[in-house]
This record gives C-alpha cells, structure tokens and sequence, in this order.
C-alpha cells in the first residue's frame, strides 16, 4: 500500500483553527476580487459607481481593498446592476433574481 503524501496545504487543513482562519479570509478575499472584475469589465472608477450605487466612494475602496469585508445584499445587488451584471440564486432547476 502507497501512503500518499499531504502537501503543506493539506495537511494545515486538517488542523481546524487553521482551516477556520483560512475560509473566513478565503471569503473576504473573494468579495474583492469580485468587486475589482466587476468594475474593471465596465471600465467604472470608484467615484463613478459610487456615485450610481449610492454609497460612499470610502466604502467601496474599502471592500476593494478587502479592509471592509462585509457588504448589505442590497449594495452589492446594485453594485452588480450598475456593472451590467445580475445576481442569481440557483438550486437544482430553480432560479431567483434578486
């Protein structure tokens, strides 16, 4: 029997604490990335979709900056609209536009 072997990753992964620490900043790091690529594939400044959006431009440069990692559904519905982008909820078959 071959035992396979664990990259660092994996086997930092299986320490809970670890893996905890790393889904939380996993996450945030993804709202970022998200909020950059919709603004770059509209070519939107911060001030412009701030503007349009309704929020602070100190708001929105904090969640693209990841400094802020929280967003109200609303703000990034409308964040989303503004790029030229929906958000979908999907499950199974089922789809819901918000």
């Amino acid at each position: 029997m071959v035992k396979k072997i664990l990259s660092t990753f994996d086997r930092e992964m299986k320490n809970a604490a670890f893996r905890k620490k790393f889904e939380k900043e996993y996450k945030d790091f993804l709202l970022s990335e998200v909020i950059l690529t919709l603004m770059e594939n509209d070519n939107k400044t911060v001030r412009k979709l701030s503007k349009e959006v309704g929020i602070s431009p100190t708001v929105l440069q904090k969640l693209r900056s990841g400094k802020q990692d929280d967003v109200k559904l609303r703000n990034f519905v409308n964040l989303s609209r503004a790029c030229g982008f929906n958000v979908v909820l999907e499950k199974g078959s089922d789809r819901i536009l918000l």
